[in-house]
């Protein structure tokens, strides 16, 4: 059958369920659709559009123009050569009589197949195509057994498993059920409306009706991004109302809609005496225990109103109001508590509690570690024009928030209550805004730090655990990283690297290695960690599009400042586009390889006297002159102008190596040589290694 004569039909399957986990619900229908068009294709049913849906209690798909059968196919089975399978006299073997068996046919019914690569006893035969109606259940009970679901249950007295219990099963083609029973639920044409709204089955006549029915009829918005964007919009209408802007956060937003089948705002309030209390923790309670919209004004500012969404559409929405106001308030005087409680000391009054809390057994505690911080943070901001005593001031009450209730009961709020602490008690602006930035970037592609003493001790916080971590033999392996070293050499690289920061890193890791004398179980832990931290920039550059072998270029001559690593591979990434590239990228190879090839002592200096050829001479010149050129080049790290100016000796290298013999017999005209071909390769070496180019 042509794939023009394939008869479809359009598909619905939906699983009915308690209400399914919310944060679990987008990547169950997602992994649940994945695993059922692998299904479809690894049974060679042909199918058009899918739909996913998911909602509280269901998960479906529909599948457009499903094949109503597998297509009829031509099998050919290989069994043994053909000297194998005849005897001298052209009798079968044992061979050919067992393949013909597992054939279910004779000797004399096979065929024999010629190739180039020799002949084979051959068995063909066609296949006619399995129903899909046959197949379909199957590929629904594997795509549910393989759900990503870490812990199963059973209910009632059913042996079936699932992360909620099974209710119902709506699976047809066409207009036929596709008859079968999966997680102890019977196939049928129906499926089940919205809890309240319209609890009763509803029989689905086509696979085409499924969301119009469930959402007209069942009040059920089945479709999840449909369903989302009706959240939105709804959030946004009733904030507007109200003149305020909604905090969007899309994982409350998912969470919502997993939530709801049918949303619907209702509009909350709470008393403004609240609004004293920092807006973030206000904020974390709303969006996290009660899974509100807070409400901001058109200037940022917190309103005492909140968006919620309920799963009904009520005849008397107020009590719904009521409620939610009702259970929020014990909430938000919590928050109110802990706020007034903290209130009553300074942040300086909480350093020597944190004697008491063990960073690391072998680092010592958390005070420690901060007196170490605020000592590395007064060595960065000599070199960035900040404030030393107040940057160490800055380091050594960092951690202090850590020891307020509020911190205690809303973990995220550390560094923001920091801040409003530090504001309260009366200290610099800066320093305030320095407790909260000490923890940027929080979160790959997060605000970094801005003011100088923030820049200081966030970039210390790091670098001290880099060093300390791996200088007691804890470094990430594989996929553990157990102290996220990782992620604090991503976040102090970027603060180097977008700062331009004229710090040099290794002195940085040496400055932090020194201060952790004594605590260390390795020696050289600054190396170590400035590779490390090479790796993590590779991945930088490597994302932002920088090829392997221009970074490599850079790396090999280990620059001391990132910002410095950053200006040498803009250069090189321009290099690469000169004419010359190729050939002196070629030749600087095979320098390298000429000097690592020789065992004997290469001259320091350049002997004329001992020059044969005129192409020595002329390529001792042209060096000479590049040598006068780019030495104020290179003082103004102008190292752009500088490999102009060597892009010039491609000439003159090319009619040295063209002319002359390197390893010449005589020792000193060898050795002047050498000598001449490292000078070249040092002058090129003051800006990048451009031996490893692949131009």
């Amino acid at each position: 059958m042509s794939e023009s004569m394939i008869e479809t039909a359009n598909l619905i399957f939906e699983l009915g369920t308690e209400e399914l986990p919310p944060k679990a619900l987008k990547k169950l229908s997602v992994a649940f659709t994945e695993e059922f068009v692998k299904g479809l294709n690894d049974a060679g049913l042909q199918f058009g559009e899918v739909s996913a849906y998911a909602a509280p209690r269901r998960l479906a798909l529909l599948v457009r123009d499903c094949a109503t059968a597998q297509p009829d196919r031509d099998i050919e089975r290989r069994g043994p050569a053909l000297k194998a399978a005849y005897d001298g006299d052209g009798n079968p073997t044992k061979a050919a009589e067992g393949f013909a068996k597992s054939c279910n046919t004779t000797v004399d019914q096979l065929q024999k197949l010629e190739t180039d690569k020799g002949s084979w006893l051959v068995f063909n035969v066609h296949q006619k195509g399995q129903q899909a109606v046959d197949l379909l259940p199957g590929i629904a009970e594997n795509a549910l057994n393989k759900l990503p679901i870490p812990k199963r249950m059973r209910w009632g007295d059913s042996d079936a498993q699932f992360v909620r219990p099974v209710h119902w099963l709506l699976f047809m083609l066409g207009d036929s059920v596709v008859p079968c029973t999966l997680l102890d639920a019977k196939a049928s044409k129906e499926t089940y409306g919205h809890r309240f709204h319209h609890p009763h089955a509803i029989t689905l006549y086509s696979p085409d009706d499924y969301a119009e029915v469930l959402g007209s009829l069942g009040k059920v918005i089945a479709h999840f991004d449909t369903r989302r964007a009706r959240v939105k919009h709804l959030v946004e209408q009733a904030a507007g109302d109200i003149g305020g802007v909604p905090d969007l956060d899309d994982d409350l937003l998912d969470e919502v809609t997993a939530l709801n089948e049918w949303p619907m705002p209702i509009t909350g309030t709470f008393e403004e005496r609240f609004l004293e209390v920092p807006q973030e923790a206000l904020v974390a309670t709303m969006k996290g225990n009660q899974k509100y919209f807070p409400v901001f004004s058109k200037d940022g500012q917190l309103m005492n109103k909140f968006i919620t969404i309920a799963n009904i559409e009520s005849k008397q929405p107020d009590l719904i109001r009521q409620g939610n106001e009702r259970v929020v308030r014990p909430r938000l005087a919590d928050a109110m508590f802990f706020w007034e409680q903290d209130g009553k000391k300074r942040l300086q009054d909480h350093v020597g509690k944190l004697e008491h809390v063990v960073f690391q057994k072998d680092l010592g505690s958390m005070r420690d570690k901060s007196a170490r911080v605020a000592e590395l943070a007064a060595f960065i901001a000599q070199h960035v024009g900040g404030d030393e005593g107040l940057t160490r001031r800055a380091g050594e009450l960092s951690r202090c928030d850590l020891m307020t209730e509020m911190v205690f009961e809303f973990p995220e709020m550390q560094g923001i209550m920091g801040r409003y602490q530090a504001r309260r008690d009366g200290e610099p602006d800066e320093l305030a805004l320095a407790m909260d930035e000490f923890y940027m970037p929080r979160f790959s592609g997060d605000r970094l730090p801005e003011t100088k003493t923030g820049i200081a001790i966030s970039l210390a916080e790091k670098i001290d655990t880099l060093v300390g971590i791996f200088g007691i033999g804890l470094k990430p392996t594989g996929d553990k990283d157990p102290f996220a070293l990782r992620r604090a050499a991503l976040g102090a690289l970027r603060i180097l690297r977008e700062h331009a920061l004229p710090i040099d890193l290794v002195a940085l890791l040496q400055k932090a290695e020194a201060g952790l004398q004594g605590q260390l179980k390795e020696q050289g832990i600054a190396d170590q960690v400035y590779d490390f931290m090479l790796e993590r920039l590779k991945g930088i550059y490597s994302d932002s599009g920088t090829s392997h072998d221009t970074f490599e270029a850079v790396a090999n001559i280990r620059p001391k400042t990132i910002a410095d690593f950053e200006h040498r591979i803009r250069v090189v990434t321009d290099f690469r586009a000169l004419p010359e590239a190729e050939a002196l990228s070629a030749a600087n190879k095979r320098i390298g390889n000429i000097l690592k090839k020789t065992d004997e002592a290469v001259p320091d200096q350049v002997d004329p006297d001992l020059f044969e050829l005129t192409a020595e001479k002329a390529l001792h010149d042209h060096l000479l002159a590049a040598e006068k050129a780019i030495a104020p080049l290179m003082a103004e790290s102008n190292y752009g102008a500088a490999l102009q100016v060597l892009a010039h000796l491609r000439g003159p290298v090319d009619t040295f190596f063209d002319d002359v013999m390197v390893m010449a017999e005589k020792a000193a005209v060898r050795g002047n040589r050498l000598a001449m071909l490292k000078t070249m390769s040092q002058q090129f070496l003051q800006v990048a290694d451009i031996s490893v180019l692949q131009v």
